[in-house]
């Protein structure tokens, strides 16, 4: 089974973001299992999802405690401790950076991405919502996602901007780096 935590901030599409990646999963002959935790806050508060993939049905109905994969949509949440403390040896990080990866040299032990995925959903228009962007460099960082579902699980999920979103996707694919 494989357990990713996706943080990110209100309004940057933390959600439906999982929504989409269990929807690739799922065309792919996987069980996913998505939930999210957040309060009432607005716009701007720290969001929390959660998505379990495995190749049988998944019985488990409580919170990640310790993800194979964390994806941060918002730099600021990066939390060093929290990432030792729950993230699994050898684990995926992918975090939506403008800066550059020296910034992040103690999380070397971990597989380690980048994207300036911001910037990509500015240029095409979506401003901070950065959903589709972060999931084109989670299929790139990842190495098991193909991009044809991921485009089609835009197509199929996405309420507007339905071509801009599929280019953030494809563009921050190309985009990411790959530091460990």
């Amino acid at each position: 089974m494989t357990e990713t935590k996706f943080i990110g901030r209100g309004g940057q599409g933390a959600v439906i973001a999982s929504q989409i990646l269990a929807k690739v999963f799922f065309m792919m002959g996987k069980y996913p299992q998505c939930f999210s935790v957040f309060g009432g806050e607005r716009r701007g508060a720290p969001v929390a999802s959660f998505l379990r993939v495995d190749d049988k049905k998944i019985l488990l109905k409580c919170e990640i405690k310790r993800a194979d994969e964390m994806v941060y949509m918002a730099p600021d949440l990066v939390d060093e401790k929290e990432i030792e403390a729950t993230l699994k040896p050898g684990g995926l990080i992918l975090i939506n950076n403008a800066l550059t990866n020296n910034e992040f040299k103690p999380l070397r032990k971990f597989r380690l991405a980048l994207v300036d995925a911001l910037s990509i959903s500015e240029g095409l228009g979506m401003g901070a919502t950065i959903n589709t962007a972060i999931l084109g460099a989670y299929a790139r960082a990842n190495g098991g996602v193909p991009m044809e579902y991921l485009e089609q699980a835009i197509r199929d999920t996405v309420p507007a901007k339905v071509e801009q979103n599929v280019a953030a996707a494809k563009r921050a694919y190309e985009r990411t780096l790959v530091v460990s």
